[in-house]
């Protein structure tokens, strides 16, 4: 295998050229001022090729000539480098191991500094599979090798970061003109090469993820400093997605010239999360609220972050009988129409959620009249004695109905009143409605 240090003097030097210029593309890329790569001898380190000026580095990098691991400083508070990052490169063949630094005069955020560390990264996996596929090529490689190894080290990011689904975007604001990866492209689903334009961008974004994003951006345009959200959008092709947008400002004399970043789909964690949420909050067997989110309104009154005018407790007569008689599918069955009729019946009420077996509760806002918080009861208990037909049966059940209007205390308060309500509701021979009264 033919090593850097084994070719002629005209090609090292055309490759060391060739280094600097990925160099230079690199930091374009990242948005920092300079890179410099470096052999790791013995004595120390030996520069190969660097791009951008390189004052203060040496005492950056001297912790990194003893490890293997990254370094990346976010600020690390000298005159001339602020932002570092340093990458060591394992040693191949007869070449030693190298150093990779990034830096730039001014600081970044943790999390961006992290970002461009591991883009860094990626970009250096897809470079020296390049640089392997050159060294097996014949030693008389042309400037238009190097061209087809530059192809191939982009198809090689484009994959991995299709892999991530990840694309990375830049937006140019002088002119607002826009440049985007594959990845970018995949995730909007437009046509890839297709001219962009920030307002066809934005007509992508629903209403309220645009106008978020808008703002965020506006912040940090006007900082010069980094955001960060998740934008819901509705791709050329019409797919609803959710991505994660993050940005950078570039600045030059503190006036905003560049953002760049990423946009990562994270549609499947978003639905995973609302997902998890919903089987935290609700029934899922009637799909009502559950008592969790039942609990969670009365903490909320009890904090005054939250008015509630009545409480209603309803539960079922007859239901242990049906199960007990004709099994669990059947009285699954009884629990889901009592839900649609709870439902039908509280149409516009704050919350109405299963509490229980066969125990509902309605909350009813304080602007509802006391009478027609009682004519409400009454018409629960009316419409659940209609027949429930389910399943090839016809079963018959009932509901007794606790109410308690909140007239100040705790929320244990109004649950209290809203049971001995129910409890004498079911004294009375059930099927009925009571309120409490002191």
């Amino acid at each position: 295998m033919t090593t850097d240090s084994a070719l002629p003097p005209a090609a090292r030097s055309r490759l060391d050229i060739a280094i600097g210029a990925r160099l230079q593309r690199l930091c374009d890329l990242l948005g920092i001022a300079g890179a410099r790569l470096s052999d790791m001898a013995p004595d120390g380190l030996n520069v190969v090729a660097s791009a951008g000026a390189e004052a203060g580095l040496a005492a950056l990098e001297a912790p990194l000539t003893a490890t293997s691991q990254p370094l990346v400083i976010a600020d690390a508070g000298l005159l001339a480098v602020r932002f570092y990052a340093g990458i060591a490169l394992p040693a191949e063949g007869d070449r030693p191991a190298r150093l990779l630094s990034l830096f730039d005069p001014r600081p970044r955020s943790p999390g961006m500094a992290t970002t461009i560390a591991a883009l860094a990264g990626e970009v250096l996996a897809a470079a020296t599979v390049a640089r392997q596929r050159r060294q097996i090529e014949a030693q008389s490689q042309t400037i238009a090798d190097y061209a087809a190894l530059e192809d191939q080290r982009r198809t090689l990011f484009d994959r991995a970061s299709a892999t991530a689904r990840i694309g990375i975007w830049q937006c140019n604001l002088a002119d607002n003109s826009l440049t985007w990866t594959n990845g970018v492209y995949d995730l909007f689903e437009v046509p890839r090469d297709t001219p962009v334009t920030r307002d066809m961008t934005l007509a992508l974004y629903t209403e309220a993820s645009r106008l978020e994003m808008e703002a965020a951006r506006a912040v940090a345009i006007a900082t010069c400093s980094d955001f960060s959200l998740d934008c819901e959008i509705i791709t050329a092709r019409g797919t609803r997605r959710w991505m994660r947008l993050t940005g950078a400002v570039e600045s030059r004399d503190g006036v905003a010239h560049r953002i760049f970043g990423m946009k990562q789909d994270i549609t499947e964690e978003k639905l995973m999360a609302d997902r998890t949420r919903y089987l935290a909050e609700f029934d899922v067997m009637t799909g009502l609220a559950n008592r969790s989110l039942f609990q969670a309104s009365l903490t909320a009154l009890d904090e005054g972050r939250e008015a509630i005018g009545a409480l209603l407790l309803v539960d079922l007569d007859g239901f242990k009988q049906v199960n007990d008689t004709y099994g669990h599918a059947i009285g699954d069955e009884c629990l889901k129409e009592a839900a649609l009729r709870l439902l039908d019946s509280c149409n516009g009420a704050g919350l109405v959620a299963r509490i229980g077996g066969d125990e509902f509760a309605v909350l009813l806002d304080t602007g509802t009249p006391p009478r027609d918080v009682e004519i409400l009861a009454d018409g629960i208990v009316g419409v659940m004695r209609r027949p429930v037909s389910r399943l090839g049966r016809t079963l018959r059940l009932g509901a007794s109905v606790g109410v308690a209007h909140y007239r100040g205390g705790s929320s244990d308060d109004l649950f209290r009143q809203a049971d001995m309500a129910l409890y004498a509701a079911k004294a009375a021979g059930r099927d009925a409605s009571r309120v409490f009264a002191a």
